[in-house]
């Protein structure tokens, strides 16, 4: 065994009301892949910046290539070869590659000197990138390249990387494990951060499993199941989602002939999309990221308006009702971004349970509000869903993405709606709040609800769902049977081939 590339011993960070890092110790090697895992609220972002100098340890110490190692900054860590990847992509839509890379350099060459050099290093290492290509009008997994060979430029000894995959197809999947393998072959550490389970076994050497902010155990991913893991994080036995067997009443929400203009400089419009959904089911739409799924969220839940006729809601024409009007025909939805779309970051999560929860939960009388009965709706959504927070006055911004989500999907559930459309129900949450979402969606379809749920999780949309649909470029495949579907079939679909006979005929 090498000397470690970096070796944490006693990591401990707190902030009002919770231990975020509790004397965390562990070491990684050169040239390793090594799992951060834990559920949501476990301390994996918190442990993640300190290493890359974001946030202060209150005590332990870190050393790198064997020395004393304590980041005042970003800056600071980079210097000393750490590069990190974040979950949100942090770029400019209105710059090129190039120009976005610059952003993130110390002292950036040549706008000429660089498009060289992201050409070589891209394709030195499967991730081949147009330099002077509009940022907005790159696909996810495309932005994700940028990010990635923004470190790569850097020559860390150490990437860090957050929830990678959560925007990619699985075939750039494939292509970004292929990168990390050369990477590990040439010294680099890779620091992995992911809920996909499957994809820590294929990739990783080692895991380091946290609880509650402490260490609790490491494990060999190869030679441990995702089953064994996702145990291990949450310290109990894990639930698997149950559907009921009573599917398909009366169609409850009807769509025909979409068309929808994105806000968005850089969105997707939608056209001519047409859909049936009935009491009791879930359909499920897949898509890679940008093909027009915030635009169809927004225009089912009124944030978008319509032609009075293209939505219906159990007969009635609502595609001209803004959202409030939707919401009172129990019409509620939640939205992908969560942090400014879904939630308000700087307003409490008692705030955030009243602006979407007002109208159906009677907390507005005669133009006052009850802010005694919008503290008992968050504190229900809380203790219903495991929100982990300190109480219902903390900003929806100081939870952990996983948290939020999970507090975002149950202030929509517990609503009652008669229809619910989610972009992304379980991205970034781990597996034991992931089969509870999935659960909840699955009993309130079982309550006679219409589900439509947008994801690019397949495994999440064919353990759920009763029908499924793609979409590609805006447009909405014909739906077909999910039981009925094969790998390849729902790949062609996905890939924009909306005539079912093609599909037939690779089935």
């Amino acid at each position: 065994m090498t000397d470690p590339l970096l070796k944490i011993s006693g990591l401990t960070k707190a902030y009002p009301g919770v231990v975020a890092n509790d004397n965390v110790s562990f070491e990684i090697q050169p040239g390793e892949v090594h799992a951060l895992l834990g559920e949501n609220g476990a301390g994996k972002s918190t442990l993640v910046k300190m290493i890359y100098g974001l946030v202060k340890p209150d005590s332990g110490q870190m050393r790198l290539h064997g020395a004393e190692y304590a980041p005042i900054n970003p800056s600071f860590a980079r210097q000393h070869g750490v590069a990190m990847v974040f979950q949100h992509f942090s770029l400019f839509d209105a710059l090129t590659v190039a120009e976005n890379i610059a952003l993130g350099m110390e002292n950036p060459p040549s706008q000429r000197d660089l498009a060289a050099r992201i050409v070589e290093v891209s394709e030195e290492y499967g991730l081949p990138l147009e330099p002077f290509h509009q940022v907005g009008d790159l696909s996810a997994g495309e932005r994700q390249r940028v990010e990635i060979i923004r470190c790569l430029l850097q020559n860390p000894k150490l990437l860090i990387m957050d929830e990678p995959t959560s925007v990619l197809t699985p075939q750039e999947v494939d292509i970004l494990f292929t990168t990390l393998r050369q990477l590990s072959s040439e010294g680099t550490a890779i620091l992995y951060i992911s809920h996909k389970l499957e994809e820590i076994r294929a990739l990783c050497d080692h895991a380091t499993i946290l609880r509650l902010g402490k260490n609790v155990g490491e494990c060999v991913p190869s030679e441990t199941s995702a089953r064994d893991m996702a145990e291990m994080m949450v310290g109990s036995v894990l639930h698997t989602p149950e559907r009921k067997a009573d599917k398909g009443g009366d169609v409850v929400l009807e769509i025909t002939g979409l068309s929808v203009q994105s806000p968005n400089q850089f969105g997707t419009s939608l056209k001519d999309v047409a859909m049936t959904v009935r009491a009791g089911e879930i359909l499920g739409i897949g898509g890679v990221a940008g093909n027009g799924q915030d635009e169809l969220l927004a225009a089912i839940s009124g944030e978008v308006p319509t032609d009075a006729e293209t939505v219906r809601v159990k007969g009635e024409a609502v595609g001209a009702l803004g959202p409030n009007s939707r919401r009172k025909r129990g019409i509620l939805a939640a939205p992908e971004e969560r942090l400014g779309h879904a939630a308000a970051p700087a307003m409490s999560l008692t705030e955030n349970a009243l602006l979407s929860g007002a109208i159906r939960k009677g907390l507005i009388s005669n133009g006052f509000i009850s802010w005694a009965g919008a503290r008992k709706f968050a504190a229900e959504i809380i203790e219903r869903f495991d929100v982990r927070t300190p109480g219902t006055e903390t900003a929806a911004r100081a939870l952990s993405g996983g948290n939020l989500q999970k507090f975002v999907i149950g202030r929509e559930i517990m609503q009652d709606p008669d229809v619910l459309i989610v972009n992304q129900p379980t991205w970034g949450v781990d597996a034991s709040a992931a089969a509870a979402i999935r659960q909840a969606l699955l009993d309130l379809a079982a309550g006679g609800a219409a589900v439509v749920v947008i994801s690019q999780d397949l495994d999440e949309l064919t353990e759920i769902s009763d029908r499924f649909a793609a979409l590609n470029e805006g447009r909405l495949s014909e739906s077909r049977e999910m039981a009925g579907l094969t790998v390849d079939q729902i790949g062609l679909m996905l890939g924009g081939a909306h005539d079912m006979e093609v599909a037939h005929a690779h089935a």
